[in-house]
C-alpha cells in the first residue's frame, strides 16, 4: 500500500491506555511489551514468561527509571484458543512474543470504542490517544506492521492466523486502484515511539464512550 493512501484513509489512529498513564507516556514514550521487559532487568524464567508467557491478568512491572508500567491482560487469546487460530504450526509462545514486540493503535475509532465498551473495560477509565498519523509514519514507516485483523482476539471464534498477518505499509495487499483488499485493522509499532508526543493531538479520559475530560498535551 502507497503510504499516502494509507494516510487519506486512516489521518488518525488511536491508543487505549490505562488511567493515568498518559504523563509516563509522554516522558518515556509508548513502549512495547517486550521494551518494558528488556527495560526492566528481568533475567531468566521472568523475563521469558514476560516475553512469551501468556498473561491471564493484568501485570505491572517496575522499570528502573521509569516507574510501575502496567502491561495489558491477554485474555482474549488464551493458549488452547490462540493454538486452534494458528495455522502454520507457530507455537503459542512465538505468538505471544510476536504480540509483545510492537506497539497497538487501531486505525478507526469505532475499533477503539468498541474495546473501550469490551466487559473487562467498560466500567473502567482510561487515557486515550489520538494520533496524526501522517506524523508518525514521518518518523516511525520504517517500524510500522500493518494486519488485517484484531490479532490479539479469538473470540467469538478463532480466526485463522499466522506470522504473516502482520506486513510492511509496501507489502500490504491492495486492488487496482490501490485501496486495500482487506481494510486495515491494526497500525502496529515494532519496539516502542519514544516520541510520542510530537505525533499525539489529543488525551482523553474516557469510560466506555463517555469522555470524562481531556488531558493536558
Amino acid at each position: 500500500m502507497n503510504i499516502d493512501k494509507l494516510i487519506a484513509l486512516h489521518p488518525r489512529i488511536y491508543h487505549m491506555a490505562e488511567r493515568d498513564s498518559w504523563p509516563s507516556i509522554r516522558q518515556h514514550g509508548l513502549l512495547s511489551s517486550n521494551e518494558v521487559a528488556r527495560l526492566s532487568g528481568l533475567t531468566g524464567p521472568d523475563l521469558r514468561n514476560l516475553r512469551s508467557g501468556h498473561r491471564a491478568e493484568k501485570l505491572t512491572v517496575e522499570v528502573p527509571g521509569i516507574g510501575a508500567i502496567v502491561l495489558r491482560d491477554q485474555k482474549p487469546m488464551a493458549p488452547d484458543r490462540i493454538r486452534r487460530a494458528l495455522t502454520d504450526g507457530t507455537p503459542a509462545a512465538r505468538w505471544y512474543e510476536l504480540i509483545n514486540d510492537r506497539v497497538f493503535f487501531w486505525v478507526s475509532e469505532a475499533r477503539l470504542l468498541k474495546l473501550l465498551g469490551a466487559r473487562e473495560y467498560r466500567a473502567l477509565e482510561h487515557d486515550v490517544l489520538t494520533l496524526d498519523t501522517a506524523s508518525l509514519l514521518a518518523g516511525h514507516a520504517e517500524n510500522v506492521r500493518l494486519c488485517h485483523m484484531n490479532s490479539g482476539n479469538t473470540f467469538p471464534i478463532p480466526h485463522f492466523r499466522d506470522l504473516s498477518a502482520f506486513t510492511t505499509i509496501a507489502a500490504y495487499p491492495t486492488t487496482s486502484t490501490g485501496r486495500p483488499r482487506k481494510p486495515v485493522v491494526e497500525l502496529t509499532v515494532l519496539g516502542s515511539v519514544a516520541d510520542i508526543q510530537r505525533h499525539v493531538i489529543e488525551v482523553r479520559r474516557m469510560r466506555g464512550s463517555t469522555v470524562i475530560g481531556q488531558l493536558p498535551r
